[in-house]
């Protein structure tokens, strides 16, 4: 007899989001649900390019036709196992890195977003303020 693992209680599903700003952002850039999920599947897997402190990670996320390297920078509210939201993306080109002040911001967000409970961030998504990122890898 074959028993399968569950993988809701061994290694439960991550929720992946984009806040209203980043859904537009990723739609004008063609930055596809996939490619959003394989940033944050490699954060999961520990390949986080940078920790950025209380919640936040900045991940590359490529353009579309090219690489990771000529890509974006995308800022996430992220907790491990749980959840993960886009806020903000930047052309390296255009942007070196986000300010103090930028940083202080996103670290606050990240502290009152990672206080949510699921019932409150599925506010949010019916409200229009989160979007759900599709992935496929989850079912």
């Amino acid at each position: 007899m074959i028993v399968g693992r569950c993988c809701m209680t061994e290694n439960p599903r991550i929720r992946i989001y984009a806040n209203r700003w980043f859904a537009k952002f990723a739609a004008k850039e063609k930055i596809s649900d996939a490619t959003l999920a394989d940033a944050v599947h490699r954060a999961e897997s520990g390949l986080i390019d940078a920790d950025l402190g209380s919640g936040l990670i900045k991940q590359r996320i490529a353009r579309q036709g090219g690489g990771k390297s000529g890509g974006y920078r995308s800022i996430l509210i992220f907790r491990s196992g749980e959840r993960a939201i886009f806020v903000f993306a930047f052309a390296k080109s255009d942007k070196a890195n986000l300010s103090a002040a930028e940083l202080k911001v996103y670290r606050s967000a990240a502290s009152i977003m990672l206080g949510l409970g699921d019932d409150q961030i599925e506010t949010e998504v019916e409200a229009g303020r989160l979007v759900e990122v599709k992935d496929d890898e989850q079912g």
